[in-house]
Order: C-alpha cells, then structure tokens, then sequence
C-alpha cells in the first residue's frame, strides 16, 4: 500500500468538506450557531487511541458501517455531559413549550427518549462528513443503521471492530471538531477504513510514484529513536532527568496550523535544517511550561518574567539539544547528514508564533507532518508541539530509500555541539 502527499491532501480536503456539512446539519437541527474546529489526519497506533478513551469520563458515540467507496467504520463520540446538553438543546427546540428538564445533564442514565435523540444527532453529524467524503471522491458511499454506543473505556466503541489497530499497529485516522459557539459542547470524530479500501483509494489517488506505507511507519518510529535520544541528552546535560514522548503524528494543512495553536502567549525554538531531507523544525511550548522549563534549567533568580537572557538561554539550549536528538537519530537511520541552523527564539501570542515559518513554507507545499509530544523533566508535565515539516519531495525519496530494518540497529546517539544560542 503506498501514499503520497497528494492522496493525504485529497483525504484531507475530505475530512474538511465533511466537517462542514455536519456543522451546517448541526445548525439547522439545533437552531445554534456551530463552527468547524480542527480537522486533522493522525497517525496513532492503537494503544494512542484506547488512552485517550481511558481517561475516566463516561463517553456515549454513534457509529455507522460504510460500505461503497469506503469501507470500514465511521464513529462520532461525544463525552456524556455534553451528549446530554446537545440532547437537551434539540428536545428545547424540537417543542419550545415544553418543559424540558434543566438539569438533564445530570441524568445517570439515557433513557428511550434521550437515546433516540443522541442518536438522531450522532447520525445527522456522521452522514454529513460521509455525503462530504463522497463529494471529494464522486464516488457512493453507503452508510448502515446507526448504533448508539457508551462506555468508559474505548472497548465499547471500537473493541468488536476488526478495522480498529491492534495496540502496536499505526493506523491513518480521520479526527475533526465541531463547537457550538458560546458553548462547551464539542465532539470527536474517527473514521476506521479497512485496509484494502484504503488501498485502493490510495492508488486511486496518488501522482507520485509515493512511499510504503510501512516506510511512514517506520518514519513515525524514527521519531520516537529520536525523542529517546533527545531525553538522554538533555538528562545528561542539564542533570535533570528527562523523558520525550510521541503521543502521535498528524498530517495538516499549513493554513490550518495557525488555527489550531492556541491563542496564548507562546514561547519556542525554531531551525531551518538541510540535507536529505531539508526543511523546518519547531519547538512550540505554552508560557507557563516555558517558566517550568526555565525553573527547572536554571538553578538561581531570573528575571521575572523569566525569558530575559538567561531564560531564552535556557530555552534556546534546550530546543538545540531537542533538535540535535531529533535530526541526527533521522541521519542515522536514514544513512545521510542532516545539519541545523543556530535556535532562533520565539515568544508571540498565537498564530504570530508560527506565521514567519508557514509563509516560508508555503511558497512550495500546502501540507505539513506535526507530531504531538510531551516533554518531562523532573516529574514535570509540558505540552510541546513538534512542527516538524520537511520539503515534501525530499521526504519522499528519503523514505523511499529507508531500510526498516536499520530503524531498530542504527545508532540514533546524537553527535551533540554545543552551539551559540545568543
């Protein structure tokens, strides 16, 4: 099975269309206001997946099966609460006279009638990504009787899917949110295709000659070879004993980027790196996490807002070391050299914190590789975005060249230099 960046781009501007129909459905149904989130294609193996069902909150979902020009499972799951207010909201406007309960979300149970209404929604919103997929595609694609489901934990929902990853295996996942606007009401979305579906799409859609599939696998498990490396580093330079983690690998517009980084005061590190392949890398880290960063490098007063020189020092060191972990574990496996610019430091509310880098990239590509990650450092949690967006040709015919077998024997020990971060 092999992908290229025109067939993701083409699932992409799926998922997108679909969202849009669903959130128009969702307005005339609710009498609400909606609008689309962000739309992403992940990368995440299985046991990604079932985490983020097991977080304790009770979660209630409608799931088709497809057949046609897809096949395999379309899911929207909604956590309880916020099932119950878009219950609530469509019962309101279904008989505005009526006296319906305001305290229904703090119902236990569903019962005939709020059932049948999550599931009316559940299926309204799960038909419009469909009838939006098979526009893009001109194509039919068939959708079985709705199926409401709840549960805890991500078995009920996908447990009895033969379509759904094994723990270990990476699957490409459809994931878009919708909001009501002046609400917390929001939901998620997956789409679990069968293999040979997806294959044949994917013929169908590619220009390129294109890469394996389990070429992009193993591009995934070179980053997390990288982000071993990265920990292992700083925890020997800073004596703070640090861990990276690759919580998954998504595939996104560029223009979407700056909508979905969070409207805060952030702080990071960029670099331009080149070789085989060439591109950008971007270290993203919420203001807060950047204090806890700074706090935890620098062992006396700084300044107080804590990024005068010595904090952006410390910053800039620790997306160097980030930097040098991830590229040289890359040139390792992939046999090449790959070398990085000086840290340029970043600290911009917003989109502004990424916009330099997005307009440089999109004179030449509509798309970009992101992975999600967590850094910890002395029992510390941060939220850290990797960008990590190489040229498109480039990645193609270094992945293409990749042997997998090398991604678990080649050492991935980077050659760190201690590089002038003023």
């Amino acid at each position: 099975m092999k992908l290229d960046v025109n067939a993701l781009g083409t699932f992409y501007r799926m998922a997108r269309e679909g969202a849009g129909l669903a959130a128009g459905r969702l307005t005339h149904m609710l009498g609400v206001e909606t609008q689309l989130g962000v739309t992403k294609l992940n990368f995440m193996r299985g046991q990604e997946i079932r985490r983020d069902f097991e977080d304790s909150t009770e979660k209630v979902g409608v799931r088709v099966k497809l057949t046609g020009a897809i096949e395999g499972y379309s899911v929207v799951v909604f956590e309880r609460e916020n099932a119950f207010r878009i219950v609530e909201t469509l019962l309101a406007e279904a008989d505005p006279d009526a006296d319906v309960d305001a305290d229904i979300g703090e119902i236990t149970e569903f019962d005939e009638m709020t059932e049948s209404a999550a599931t009316e929604v559940g299926h309204i919103i799960n038909s419009g990504f469909i009838d939006g997929w098979a526009d893009v595609l001109e194509a039919v694609i068939d959708v079985s009787t709705p199926e409401f489901v709840e549960g805890r934990s991500a078995e009920p929902f996908f447990g009895n899917i033969d379509e759904a990853p094994g723990d270990d295996d990476l699957a490409l996942l459809f994931q878009s949110r919708i909001e009501t606007v002046g609400t917390e009401v929001g939901f998620s979305h997956y789409l679990f295709p069968k293999r040979e579906s997806m294959a044949t799409l994917l013929e169908r859609l590619r220009t390129s000659e294109g890469i394996e599939y389990d070429k992009l696998d193993g591009f995934d498990r070179m980053a997390e070879r990288g982000a071993e490396e990265v920990a292992k580093t700083a925890t020997t330079l800073t004596g703070i004993d640090t861990s990276v983690e690759i919580r998954r690998l998504n595939f996104v517009s560029l223009e979407a980027i700056p909508e979905q980084v969070a409207n805060e005061k952030l702080v990071g590190v960029a670099f331009e790196f080149d070789g085989m392949p060439s591109g950008y890398l971007l270290f993203l880290f919420d203001e807060e996490s950047a204090h806890e960063i700074v706090d935890a490098m620098v062992p006396m007063e700084v300044d107080e807002d804590g990024f005068g020189e010595m904090g952006t020092s410390a910053i800039k060191e620790l997306g160097n070391i980030m930097a040098s972990g991830f590229l040289d574990g890359w040139a390792n496996v992939l046999d090449t050299t790959i070398d990085h610019s000086p840290p340029e430091f970043i600290h911009d509310i917003g989109a502004a914190a990424v916009d330099p880098v997005i307009i440089q990239l999109g004179e030449n590509q509509d798309f970009a590789f992101v992975f999600d990650t967590v850094v910890m450092a002395d029992g510390r949690e941060f939220d850290c975005e990797v960008y990590a967006i190489p040229d498109e040709s480039d990645l193609e015919r270094a992945l293409n060249n990749l042997d997998v077998d090398r991604i678990e024997e080649a050492p991935t020990t980077a050659e760190f230099q201690e590089v002038d971060t003023t």
